[in-house]
């Protein structure tokens, strides 16, 4: 797509993207200056620090956060952390599968029950 069509599927201001792509929160486009084109990975990342902004986030801290090679640690409560791919943040992957499966795993981790092993 190109950066017109990129404003307007983002919703975000063209002065803001340029500012996104020139100290790096977004990838430059494809195809250099004169026939720039911008895809999916380009929407991904204006939403990701989109949504990393509206958590109250300061661009210095989206750097660090999206920097972090192991992910992002959210605190969830004392003696739980959850840590995030920083890839997954504002990326519209199905948040409710997701969390479903999140807290099937808590709920195996604190279960008194013995994990069943299976037998032969």
């Amino acid at each position: 797509m190109k950066f017109d069509e990129l404003v307007k599927s983002t919703g975000v201001a063209g002065r803001q993207i340029r500012y996104l792509i020139s100290e790096g929160f977004v990838p430059p486009p494809t195809g250099g200056r004169t026939y720039a084109t911008y895809g999916d990975m380009h929407v991904r990342a204006i939403n990701r620090y989109d949504r990393l902004r509206s958590l109250g986030f300061p661009p210095a801290a989206i750097r660090l956060l999206l920097d972090a090679k192991e992910g992002i640690p959210v605190p969830i409560i004392p003696g739980l952390t959850l840590v995030i791919a920083p890839e997954l943040i504002g990326s519209e992957d199905n948040a409710n599968a997701i969390a479903a499966k999140v807290a099937e795993k808590i709920g195996e981790l604190l279960s008194k029950e013995a994990p069943r092993v299976a037998t032969r």
